[in-house]
């Protein structure tokens, strides 16, 4: 039975439910986007897809809307599969189990992916609905936004007359974003050889940190899983050497990473040293991460592989020296950040430790001036680096006639003006303005918390107002 049946507006749950009964992470988008074609081919409407999956599905005017400015609704497909530790679902091959919880949706033990299946969801819902009023509609529905945007930057849209464009990809209702950070992914490749160890094997493991979105939480000072990880490690190296075995953190380079293992070979004073430094970290986290544990365990005496001592040590050095989290506030704007960098991915190979990360800022030069400074850190410490998905700022507009409708209809339906921003996360709108010259857009959704963690809800009152703002809107076009 349908978990979300009953709820309003009834055929944007219908559709959201369908949705998250498909995997769809990053990177496994082809069900989601067969399954969007599938509906293009029902409802009789014009579609395009390519080899990336993206998808665009065209609408006609009704009927005495012809002459109206077409619309471009957006948003993306996939999602970023998070999991708690002790969740067992395999979120390549199995859907999501949806609960209700105080006027909520939300996922058990996983991330709901709300981000952004609900701008999916209403963008079905509104395709459908042959009781709408509307302009040409122009549904862009990409891939690989979480990671790098690679969708939207692959996406051919010549086929667009629109220059309004309804990115629906925000979790703040009353809040209409203006302009966002670019961004990008440095993946740093750290070289090393591995050789036969014999000592005492210890276990560290940092779990249960709040971890969030790396461009919407990064401000909140939360522990980055693997930097404490990291930072417990050089702790140790202060008594004695360390040879790592492995150490494993994160599974998104733009979601904080909640858990970071690590097992090396150190002696029982690392180990005491080690003990002391958690100890410390836990304190300093009381407020922001409450329900993060470490553990610091002696797994006996053995031989194994490993890092050797130099490299073990080089490399906690690397760590230590590179920059994560916020780097610098804006300007301009009062609590906005203008640039960060986000530790995500951390791996041991046969051949080497890897790590990829998220750089965000809403100034190009000082993007250029972090990814300069990674590489250089990198190279320090004889490093292979690259770079992937960079995709440009959205620049604010002063001057915007769609916005402008947008405040004003909200404000005759709210009784009061939505507040207008720009924000440190990234959206699709500065990719696709590049692809259509004198493209017009704002970014809006519903109320959405704790988004890429396993607490990701959605609000469902919130999602019934802006789902009948947008039917507004739409029905308003001139």
């Amino acid at each position: 039975m349908a978990v979300l049946t009953g709820l309003q507006p009834e055929r944007v749950f219908h559709y959201f439910e369908e949705i998250c009964s498909i995997p769809h992470p990053s990177y496994h988008e082809e069900k989601i986007s067969a399954y969007l074609v599938d509906f293009a081919k029902a409802h009789n409407l014009e579609y395009y897809t390519d080899d990336l999956y993206n998808v665009i599905m065209i609408k006609e005017a009704s009927e005495g809307m012809e002459n109206a400015a077409p619309i471009i609704l957006q948003g993306h497909m996939d999602m970023v599969a998070e999991q708690d530790d002790d969740c067992t679902k395999d979120m390549l091959k199995e859907g999501l189990d949806l609960e209700v919880v105080d006027g909520f949706v939300t996922a058990k033990g996983t991330t709901l992916g709300g981000d952004d299946g609900i701008a999916v969801a209403m963008s079905l819902a509104l395709l459908e609905d042959e009781s709408l009023v509307h302009p040409r509609l122009e549904v862009i529905i990409t891939v690989s936004e979480e990671v790098g945007m690679e969708g939207a930057a692959g996406i051919d849209v010549s086929m667009l007359k629109g220059r309004k464009l309804l990115n629906l990809d925000s979790e703040e209702e009353g809040h209409f974003l203006a302009g966002c950070a670019g961004g990008c992914r440095v993946n740093v490749n750290f070289p090393v050889k591995k050789v036969a160890l014999n000592g005492q094997l210890v276990s560290i493991d940092v779990k249960n940190c709040t971890g969030g979105h790396s461009g919407a939480e990064i401000d909140k000072g939360r522990a980055n899983a693997t930097y404490v990880a990291n930072r417990i490690l050089a702790a140790g190296l202060e008594a004695d050497e360390i040879c790592i075995v492995d150490f494993v953190g994160g599974t998104k380079d733009n979601a904080i990473p909640r858990s970071t293992s690590a097992k090396v070979i150190a002696n029982d004073d690392v180990v005491e040293a080690m003990k002391e430094e958690a100890a410390a970290i836990k304190n300093e986290y009381a407020i922001t991460d409450p329900d993060m544990t470490i553990e610091i365990k002696s797994q006996g005496d053995t031989v194994i592989n490993g890092v050797n001592a130099s490299e073990t040590e080089r490399f906690i050095q690397l760590l230590t020296c590179m920059p994560n989290g916020v780097q610098t506030m804006s300007h301009d704007i009062e609590g906005l950040v203008e640039t960060s960098l986000n530790l995500g991915i951390l791996n041991v190979t046969d051949d080497a430790i890897t790590y990829a990360c998220s750089l965000r800022s809403s100034v190009d030069s000082a993007k250029t001036a972090l990814i300069r400074k990674v590489l250089m850190v990198a190279k320090a410490f004889d490093c292979n680096c690259s770079i992937h998905g960079d995709y440009p700022a959205w620049e604010y507009k002063r001057e915007s006639d769609f916005r402008d409708e947008m405040v004003q209809i909200y404000t005759e339906m709210n009784g009061e003006a939505p507040i207008v921003e720009t924000i440190h996360a990234g959206v699709e709108c500065g990719l696709l303005a590049a692809k259509l010259p004198g493209l017009d857009a704002v970014s809006i959704g519903p109320e959405m918390y704790d988004i890429h963690t396993p607490q990701e809800r959605l609000g469902i009152e919130s999602t019934e107002r802006v789902y009948n703002f947008v039917r507004k809107v739409i029905e308003s076009c001139k």
